[in-house]
């Protein structure tokens, strides 16, 4: 390959990057303007001129997809001998080679997490580690690691941060320090010890640096906004004194600092290195004009001295969907009524996805999917029913239910058993113990709403199992559900923003103005996930009739109404623009023409005391028909319909299968499962009036 023909069909900023093969670059490159295209094609233009040898290139990123993907593109520009790895592949290559020269005997051997150790370190420390909190206990001392915190600094250095760790800071140094004892007494390396040893390595040892810097002369770092100090040190021990180094990355899309990562390596770069060539990226080839705009919008308000303003490069696509729901059931349902919508005007289930902040969230949406036969994968998170504090409390409730006597309080008896396990008043401040509150409380939220129907606990416990079996199916292309932070390099045609309320997105452990940016950075990423269809949703209670929330501060200015006139209810899907959207009515009564409030009035489409007339005989067809239904699925009867809803059959009597969907609680899955005995009693019914 010539050198020109690297340089073909890349705009003007991307060719820009690529001929800046000398010195020190940085580029800063917006969501979707192609920084992955303008650095291989710059590498593979340096091979191709003659400026490097391919194997004196490394180019360095932070997850191993992105490395694979690096070295595919430079194989194909004629480059494959170029180094693409991860920071931690790299020193732990080099750790690995050099020990045995420099240090003797075998090199430690690399520990995949701390909790194992941890657990260790908590017993010989006195303490009594919950489910949660060596995870908790990991997360922090990674943290410090990274900021280059060591245990006799620890204490000081969260009081004058402002930090809240998961321990008093007297005790959480003296587990850290135990912690570092005790890998090294088992010759043991973390992923932070990995490179701090490296970086160690070659500070002490000349003939090691020499031999490194001797191998890699060109750098390459990707993703540099996520850099923390650890990895800035090793990558300076890499450079040594010399300047052959090109950063690339987008200060909006700092959405790490909680692991350390900060963005001020890279918007200081020009600072470090004077002269430096600074590139700007800002022609968006990944998303449509609306989809980009409000993107910018979210950010014009930020306090961000370096924002890129993104130019759409693509053509004109549907607005962007703002629509509110009374709960999250709703709100979850909705949204799966705008995937199948979608998916009927041909975009692909597995260009789609639905992204939340945390992955407690998951469980409605992915019982809403499974309820209307659309298939789903869960990205960077177990499913909710996979997870240990999930199956944990599953284990307890099935054997309370085993010996629950009849009269039983289902919720009383639910919110004990998940006591015991962690659920609390009040939730944790953050970090892994919150999300599994998140999911013991979402457990206790089912039990309230199953309650409320007449459910007992063994008709709970075999709604779980129920659930979970259906969730259990095997692997297929579906939607994706993802939180925001795993959704981070990814991108689909539809993207569905979902639970947008104050106290999510912000998460209610944001206090300070830059832990609220960091946050809204997050909400930016998230919509610049999406290509052409963008839903952004929110819910004004968590379950029917519970306490009001407000949507997310974020949302104010964006929807085209003054915040106080968000709370109207609208109605739409992701590929709808404004003049296809309309505001959905109140819900009325059918007989006095009342505002329907509660969900079962809703369904019934009129107020409770208000009479109608209804077929009675019909209405115990239905009955028995669920008897015999639930018997044989061996499930409880409101499993298969509510009384309400059975209520509502026998009153509207659906003789079409649109009219049996139009009654709310009956989807796709109901319909295929029970609709044709429904309809088959409901045309009987009819028949039998007519011939009266």
């Amino acid at each position: 390959m010539e050198p020109a023909d690297v340089l073909a069909g890349l705009d003007p900023e991307q060719r820009e990057v690529a001929e800046a093969v000398r010195g020190p670059v940085c580029v800063l490159a917006g969501a979707g303007t192609g920084k992955t295209r303008a650095i291989t094609h710059r590498i593979a233009y340096a091979v191709h001129s003659g400026v490097v040898d391919a194997r004196g290139v490394l180019a360095v990123t932070f997850t191993t997809r992105a490395a694979g993907e690096l070295r595919q593109r430079l194989r194909a520009l004629g480059a494959p001998g170029v180094q693409a790895r991860t920071f931690h592949a790299a020193a732990l290559r080099q750790l690995t080679y050099f020990w045995p020269r420099v240090i003797g005997g075998e090199p430690p051997a690399v520990i995949e997490s701390k909790v194992p150790l941890l657990r260790t370190v908590c017993r010989s420390v006195g303490r009594e580690a919950a489910q949660a909190e060596p995870r908790d206990l990991a997360s922090e001392i990674e943290w410090a690691k990274a900021g280059q915190i060591y245990p006799e600094e620890y204490a000081e250095t969260v009081k004058k941060t402002g930090r809240t760790p998961p321990i008093p800071a007297e005790e959480m140094a003296r587990v850290y320090d135990a912690y570092e004892a005790l890998r090294r007494e088992r010759h043991v390396v973390d992923f932070e010890t990995i490179l701090e040893l490296t970086a160690a390595l070659m500070a002490e040892h000349g003939e090691v640096a020499a031999e490194i810097r001797g191998q890699y002369r060109y750098f390459v770092v990707d993703e540099y906004q996520d850099v923390n100090p650890l990895q800035k040190l090793l990558l300076d021990a890499w450079l040594g004194e010399r300047d052959d180094v090109c950063v690339v990355g987008d200060p909006n899309q700092t959405i790490y600092s909680f692991t350390g990562a900060t963005s001020r390596y890279l918007t200081g770069f020009p600072v470090e290195h004077p002269g430096a060539t600074v590139i700007r990226l800002v022609r968006d080839y990944r998303s449509t004009p609306q989809v980009v705009s409000l993107a910018n919008r979210v950010l014009e308000v930020a306090r961000a001295p370096h924002r890129l303003s993104l130019v759409a490069q693509r053509p004109d696509g549907p607005e962007p969907a703002f629509t509110e729901y009374a709960d999250e059931p709703a709100e979850a349902a909705g949204i799966a009524r705008a995937v199948r919508a979608l998916a009927e005007t041909g975009v692909p289930l597995r260009e789609t996805a639905v992204l939340f902040r945390i992955n407690a969230q998951s469980q409605v949406y992915e019982q809403a999917l499974a309820e209307a036969g659309i298939p789903y994968l869960v990205r960077g998170a177990d499913r909710f029913f996979e997870r240990p504090e999930v199956r944990k409390a599953v284990v307890l409730l099935r054997g309370a239910a085993r010996s629950a006597g009849a009269g039983d309080d289902l919720a009383p008896a639910v919110h004990h058993i998940l006591s015991g396990v962690g659920l609390t008043p009040e939730p944790p401040a953050g970090g892994r113990a919150r999300e599994e509150w998140e999911s013991l409380k979402a457990l206790a939220e089912l039990a309230e709403d199953l309650a409320a129907q007449g459910a007992d606990l063994p008709g709970f416990v075999a709604e779980l199992e129920r659930r979970a079996a259906e969730q259990h199916a095997p692997e297929v292309e579906g939607v994706t559900l993802a939180s925001l932070h795993s959704a981070k390099g990814l991108e689909w045609d539809a993207v569905f923003l979902a639970g947008l309320t104050d106290g999510t997105l912000p998460i209610v452990h944001a206090r300070t103005p830059e832990q609220v940016e960091e946050e809204r950075r997050l909400f930016y990423v998230g919509i610049t996930r999406a290509r052409v269809h963008l839903g952004l949703s929110w819910a004004l209670a968590r379950s029917p009739g519970a306490r009001s929330r407000r949507p997310s501060r974020f949302l104010d200015g964006l929807t085209g109404r003054a915040p106080a006139a968000q709370r109207s209810r609208t109605a739409g899907t992701a590929g709808a623009s404004p003049r296809q959207r309309t505001v959905a009515a109140p819900v009325s009564c059918r007989v006095c023409g009342k505002t329907l409030t509660a969900a079962a009035e809703q369904k019934l489409g009129r107020c409770a005391a208000c009479p109608v007339d209804y077929d009675t005989g019909l209405l115990e067809s239905l009955r028995a028909w669920r008897t015999a239904a639930a018997k044989e699925a061996k499930v409880p009867p409101y499993v298969v319909f509510t009384d309400v809803t059975l209520q509502a059959i026998a009153e509207r009597t659906p003789l079409s299968e649109q009219d049996l969907l139009a009654i709310t609680g009956i989807g796709r899955v109901k319909l295929e499962r029970y609709g044709e005995a429904v309809l088959a009693l409901c045309r009987a019914a009819a028949q039998k009036t007519e011939d009266a």
